[in-house]
């Protein structure tokens, strides 16, 4: 019974799994002037006021992530119909966001396979230890995951370590396809990146594009971390994983302010985005509206959000994230469980 409701929830979302090319130019016109408009204006300021350049920075970093679901569209062929055109557009939005188009279509797709199941982590995904994998490991590996995990480095250094180095090498294993995609990516970016510093100066182009690089990167982190990691989240192991509980119970509704939701693409809908990646994101509200399943799905607001900071391990006892304050606890007062044969350990220096 629960599994045909199951099934009745994905189907419902098919009325959704369309797009409207006049939607999806006009986005693409509301989108990506403003972005080259903005980068202009900060350039124009720096002769009037380098905090007047930083603000309007920080509105261009906004629309940068809007681009950037564009992008993310395009890597679930659900912006335009035809997948020339999606392909062309992913590799021309990934140049301004700096993310590789391929690589990055392949390993999302995986994250969407494989998302909130403990037995496959590792790909598209960040570095998340149950409570009992963390109690087995060493004290290295315990410090490198606190330093991971800690805030400062997770979204102070995570868009210079993600955008700026990760995504300009290719992932282990991957395919021809997806590596001359990278290295195509990549001339393109330098030639860009070269063409503006000898037309305004080198200078000139990181005072202007390095504001907007670091706050779009720290922005996209953000998102990407708030809408898996609350506290009662949903993770199981393999032989217990349904791919329909992981979407509406392991990503939030990230209820944002209108104009915010607009400049996110609607992407604070992600347990609908999840349920079906092929709904674009000018129809995730649309579809969120018509299934009342989906009004169940764990809502966060902004304030809600920054006490996801605290959240750092999966307790498979109590289905929830807990801190490493709680877990220290729990360690001195020798109640952390056994590991169990079931918990797969997964370390970024590991994972694929």
């Amino acid at each position: 019974m629960l599994e045909q409701k199951q099934a009745q929830l994905k189907k419902s979302m098919a009325p959704f799994e369309k797009n409207n090319m006049k939607t999806s130019i006009g986005q693409l016109i509301n989108s990506l002037i403003p972005t080259l408009l903005l980068w202009y204006a900060a350039y124009y300021c720096l002769s009037i006021s380098y905090l007047l350049t930083l603000a309007i920075s920080l509105l261009a970093s906004a629309f940068v992530i809007r681009t950037f679901i564009i992008f993310h569209d395009c890597c679930h062929g659900s912006f335009f119909k035809n997948k020339k055109a999606n392909d062309i557009l992913g590799i021309i939005t990934g140049v301004i966001t700096l993310v590789p188009y391929q690589q990055w279509k392949n390993a999302h797709a995986i994250h969407h396979a494989t998302s909130s199941n403990l037995d496959k982590r590792g790909v598209g995904d960040l570095w998340i230890l149950t409570v009992e994998e963390y109690a087995s490991r060493g004290w290295f590996r315990k410090l490198l995951y606190r330093a991971y995990r800690h805030p400062l480095v997770m979204f102070g250094l995570g868009p210079i370590a993600v955008f700026a180095v990760q995504y300009r090498f290719n992932r282990k294993g991957a395919r021809r396809k997806e590596r001359m995609n990278t290295y195509l990516m990549n001339a393109l970016i330098v030639s860009l990146y070269a063409l503006m510093c000898w037309a305004i100066g080198w200078q000139a182009f990181l005072m202007v594009q390095g504001p907007i690089f670091y706050l779009s990167g720290l922005l996209g982190i953000w998102l990407f971390y708030v809408q898996h990691q609350f506290e009662d989240s949903y993770f199981e192991n393999e032989d217990e994983w349904s791919y329909v509980r992981a979407a509406v119970d392991g990503s939030s509704y990230y209820k944002l302010p209108r104009m915010l939701q607009w400049l996110t693409g609607n992407i604070g809908f992600h347990h609908v985005h999840h349920l079906s990646p092929k709904v674009p994101n000018y129809y995730l509200e649309d579809a969120h509206n018509s299934a009342p399943p989906l009004h169940k799905a764990t809502t966060i607001t902004i304030r809600q959000s920054l006490a996801s900071l605290k959240f750092r391990l999966w307790d498979e006892e109590s289905k929830r994230f807990v801190s490493f304050r709680a877990v220290k606890h729990r360690l001195r007062q020798g109640q952390a469980p056994a590991v169990t044969m079931k918990a797969k350990k997964i370390d970024p220096l590991k994972a694929g």
